[in-house]
C-alpha cells in the first residue's frame, strides 16, 4: 500500500512511471514531474483505466474513496 511519505518523496524518471496502491489504484509518476492518480478496472474482459485527478489536489485518501466509489459503479 501506498503512504503520503512515498507519494511525497517519488521523483520523475526519464520515463513515467507506476506506484501502486492496491484494487487497482495507482499513482502515475510523469517524466516532467505531474503526479496523476487512475484507476484500472475490467469492463466486458477488457481492461479499463479511469483518471481520478491530480494529487495532491487529491489527496491518497480522496483517491481510495473515488476508488470504491467507482467499483460500486
Amino acid at each position: 500500500m501506498l503512504t503520503v511519505t512515498a507519494i511525497n518523496q517519488a521523483k520523475p524518471k526519464d520515463r513515467p512511471y507506476k506506484l501502486a496502491d492496491e484494487k487497482g489504484l495507482y499513482l502515475l509518476v510523469q517524466s516532467g514531474g505531474g503526479k496523476l492518480w487512475r484507476f484500472d478496472y475490467r469492463f466486458d474482459g477488457k481492461r479499463k483505466t479511469l483518471a481520478l485527478g491530480k494529487f495532491p489536489e487529491i489527496t491518497l485518501a480522496d483517491a481510495r474513496d473515488r476508488r470504491d466509489e467507482a467499483r460500486k459503479k
